[in-house]
């Protein structure tokens, strides 16, 4: 499931889908993902966006130096675990914030829909 996910350039460099002013029914986006993964910028907001990631699986241990990530549990469950040992496990309409720079990786329980907002074009740095 690796091969899927973007590489770091792929994912600093993606564009809002959806313009402001633009009504989104992010329940009907969701339930149009049939891959494994996807996570896609859906709106610009000043300096910022908003992601709406839907997967399952787990994600690769990475960090965003220079942001910070804000996720909000939309369906299923999602565990975040960090590099400390400590883990965080959020169910629906559940919001956690991980500082820049906190190494983490995200896990889904099954089938899970989160909306994450971050810092447009934020780096990630991959720790393998």
């Amino acid at each position: 499931m690796t091969s899927e996910f973007p590489n770091a350039e792929q994912y600093a460099a993606e564009t809002a889908r959806f313009p402001g002013r633009a009504i989104v029914d992010i329940r009907a986006e969701a339930a149009a993902v049939t891959e494994a993964y996807r996570n896609q910028v859906l709106f610009d907001v000043n300096g910022d966006c908003l992601r709406m990631s839907v997967f399952e699986g787990e994600y690769r241990w990475h960090q965003h130096p220079d942001s910070d990530e804000l996720f909000l549990v939309v369906a299923g469950e999602l565990e975040i675990d960090f590099d400390d040992g400590g883990r965080a496990r959020l169910q629906p309409w559940q919001a956690l914030v991980v500082p820049a720079g906190t190494v983490h990786r995200t896990r889904a329980i099954g089938r899970t829909v989160n909306a994450t907002f971050e810092r447009q074009g934020a780096r990630t740095l991959f720790v393998e």
